[in-house]
């Protein structure tokens, strides 16, 4: 009997039963019979577009290291995990690494081993803390250097230029059809550089909103992003922290919501941004007693609440959640404005010298087991539709804390933001940092 069109979880399945009852020679046995439904060196050929000697010259391979293999749960991670693309790096030549440069909580090292322990890739992440961080290195090399990088989708204008990208071979991401198509569509509509097709694919969202130490102060209802600037309930002194760019949007989102501006046609044209952000800038210097520190990063953020003095901060939701699991005596909440959203993703560099490798990665995340393990270490929300699904009881509970009752529907898209907006908002965010 013949493969034919089964899936791959049907060939897993099978060889799960056939190597549970089969003598140290399984490999070698399976070079010349074939399983109840038709496995053999053909047929793996096939399915992975391997020449058949090559199948079995790696099989004889396998053989050899048989018990290794037991001891790492890697068998039948060689023929059939969780995408078929996996069975074809089992056998095909490989540069066993892929360069990755993605913020830095975003690939645990329990997440890595256990990619690597599937793939036998080792990835090399470097981390960074900041979206102008991640433009800034891959101009200064075109792209070289790395294969993978993780801008925000908002960004997109940003690096439509550069030239620094490549579209992706959708052929190759077997695994997009986890992914939630509200934001596979983002990558589509903003990031199809040229007609070129897309060169950015989501791999989690987050939130920016209000967090504080629950043992000090607790906020009147649900926090406001003008909880920074004129708490309520009152705190004396200084006591609150941001990032810089950050903390200013939320000041305006505030006053919007107030009435006192129209904050985001700040995003239209220039001359209505820089009217705005003139009037935010001007407030937020007014109240720069209050500031403890400017953050960038995850790092910084817990550091604020732990070392630093901070009592009220904007803050990514990830680093916060993850202090929450820990014991840690802080809280964080979307807003009354309704908390900035955003979506990370995944782009392919112009200069990738281990493609096979970076498609792997990327499949090997949008698994719903894999996306789900994700969350419950790093704290923020997963792009892959059933990841939730592997999320813990704790990881859930602290999610509908987050957004109460149906706050996550009253969420903030952060806009996309051209060259010039980000240009004329470093300015002002000079101006209160010098201030």
């Amino acid at each position: 009997m013949g493969l034919g069109n089964e899936p791959i979880t049907v060939v897993k399945r099978e060889l799960d039963i056939f190597f549970a009852h089969t003598e140290k020679n399984f490999f070698l046995n399976l070079t010349r019979e074939e399983t109840s439904r038709g496995l053999n060196p053909t047929t793996i050929s096939d399915l992975t577009g391997i020449p058949r000697q090559t199948v079995i010259r790696n099989l004889k391979n396998l053989t050899k290291n048989r018990r290794t293999l037991l001891k790492r749960g890697a068998a039948l991670a060689a023929f059939a995990p969780v995408a078929p693309m996996f069975v074809k790096n089992a056998f095909a030549a490989t540069s066993g690494e892929v360069n990755v440069l993605m913020w830095g909580e975003y690939l645990p090292d329990s997440i890595l081993a256990d990619f690597k322990a599937k793939t036998g890739i080792t990835v090399n992440h470097t981390k960074i803390g900041d979206n102008g961080e991640i433009i800034a290195k891959m101009k200064a090399g075109g792209g070289a250097g790395f294969d993978l990088a993780s801008p925000t989708n908002m960004r997109a204008l940003q690096w439509e230029n550069l030239g620094v990208l490549a579209p992706f071979d959708m052929n190759k991401i077997t695994n997009i059809g986890n992914v939630n198509p509200g934001m596979v569509a983002v990558g589509e509509r903003d990031w199809n550089f040229g007609g070129k097709g897309s060169h950015w694919v989501p791999q989690l969202w987050g939130t920016e909103s209000i967090s504080w130490r629950t043992d000090k102060w607790t906020p009147d209802g649900l926090p406001s992003f003008g909880d920074l600037w004129e708490p309520n309930p009152g705190i004396n002194g200084a006591f609150m922290m941001g990032r810089t760019y950050s903390m200013m949007t939320g000041c305006g989102i505030w006053m919007h919501h107030q009435g006192k501006m129209d904050f985001w046609a700040s995003y239209k044209d220039e001359d209505t941004m820089r009217k705005n952000w003139e009037t935010i800038t001007e407030y937020c210097i007014s109240k720069k007693g209050n500031l403890v520190k400017f953050w960038s990063g995850a790092d910084p953020q817990k550091q604020g609440f732990t070392s630093d003095g901070v009592v009220v901060g904007q803050t990514w939701d990830g680093p916060i959640v993850s202090m929450m699991k820990a014991g840690e005596p802080v809280a964080y909440q979307t807003t009354d404005e309704g908390a900035l959203a955003w979506v990370d993703g995944i782009t392919l560099s112009a200069k990738a010298e281990n493609i096979d490798e970076a498609y792997e990665l990327i499949n090997y995340s949008f698994t719903p087991e894999v996306g789900g393990k994700t969350i419950n270490e790093i704290g923020y929300n997963s792009a892959v539709i059933g990841a939730s699904d592997h999320y813990t009881d704790e990881t859930k509970a602290i999610s509908q804390a987050i957004y109460p009752g149906d706050t996550a529907s009253k969420l903030n898209a952060w806009p996309p933001e051209p060259p010039w907006f980000a240009d004329a908002r470093a300015e002002y965010a000079n101006k209160f940092e010098t201030a």
